[in-house]
């Protein structure tokens, strides 16, 4: 038996009757009802196979004893589908639909998708082993191996997802503490530079020119000779001296006192401004290409896996049968 695309297989069964001590010279097989000779009852069946019709087949053979008539039937039968439709196919296929479940689920539940993806491969383990157990130890592969590896790539691949989903989330969380750290050294940096700058400001205010107020004595000749005098008050810049008094006593009344000297009052300028600090930077910008990592967010695998996988799965499906009932129906239409 040829188990290549096992259960879709197609198996031939020969019956030959032949001489066994006489040649064609003394003995010659035919079929009396010629194509009509072989016939199969409709009340026989088997519990694994249907037969789908046979050969009639009339053979001289050829040995080194001499030439012998031979009669050839050919019955071809298909391997019933339904057994393994029920016990391998559908439930294979509903695990794998089962181990979709998890990209549904919060990836902050660990337990729950990790769990679910475990179960489902062990599953599948089991079911593998339980298959092959029942059939042939053989070295090709079959067809139902090619379907329940496929089903066990799907489950495995589900608990590689949610692992992927879980290190791109650390990694991403690593990523915005270090971001949330650098800001906070920033943001000290940048007050320890403010007060450093407020404090070198009023620094600068103690170091300007003071205002200092001078006050001296002017006498007018016309107020002499009423023995009064006035008294000025200016106020002038200096730089932290005291500017004396002129020396109290009268000028000569032929000679008028000297007019008092201009003094240049230097004006009071505002302290500097300090720089204008830069725009702060938008957080919500700056956390936003932080929760990315490679162009998505760690929830943007799980919406992407929800499509890809069921697609993934339905395409394999569809070339599956296709190929496989192909196949099977070529070998049987060979001569």
């Amino acid at each position: 038996m040829d188990l290549q695309y096992f259960p879709m297989d197609r198996q031939l069964c020969y019956i030959e009757i032949e001489s066994f001590g006489y040649t064609m010279s003394d003995i010659r097989y035919k079929w009396n009802d010629g194509l009509n000779s072989v016939q199969i009852s409709s009340d026989v069946s088997l519990p694994q196979f249907k037969v789908l019709g046979h050969r009639q087949k009339t053979i001289e053979a050829s040995l080194s004893t001499g030439n012998y008539s031979r009669l050839a039937c050919e019955i071809q039968f298909v391997r019933s589908m339904g057994y393994y439709l029920i016990q391998i196919y559908i439930p294979s296929s509903l695990i794998v639909i089962i181990s979709w479940v998890s990209f549904w689920l919060n990836r902050g539940a660990t337990p729950a998708r990790v769990g679910l993806g475990v179960t489902t491969v062990l599953t599948m383990t089991t079911l593998m082993a339980s298959t092959n157990a029942a059939l042939p130890k053989i070295s090709y592969v079959k067809s139902i191996d090619v379907y329940l590896g496929a089903c066990f790539f799907m489950v495995f691949a589900s608990l590689l997802e949610y692992a992927s989903v879980g290190y791109m989330a650390k990694r991403i969380q690593m990523r915005k503490n270090r971001f949330l750290a650098l800001q906070k050294m920033a943001e000290q940096k940048k007050n320890e530079a403010m007060n450093a700058s407020n404090a070198a400001l009023n620094d600068g205010d103690h170091g300007m020119p003071k205002q200092t107020t001078v006050h001296f004595k002017v006498h007018d000749p016309k107020m002499h000779c009423k023995g009064s005098s006035r008294e000025n008050t200016i106020s002038r810049y200096t730089h932290g001296k005291y500017m004396p008094r002129p020396p109290p006593g009268r000028y000569d009344d032929e000679a008028p006192p000297p007019p008092p000297q201009p003094h240049h009052v230097a004006p009071q300028l505002p302290p500097c401004p300090p720089p204008p600090a830069p725009p702060p930077p938008n957080p919500e910008c700056d956390m936003k290409d932080l929760n990315k990592m490679f162009g998505m967010t760690a929830s943007d695998i799980d919406k992407y896996s929800r499509v890809i996988f069921p697609v993934t799965f339905t395409c394999f499906q569809l070339m599956y049968w296709i190929i496989y009932q192909h196949l099977s129906d070529d070998v049987v239409d060979d001569p």
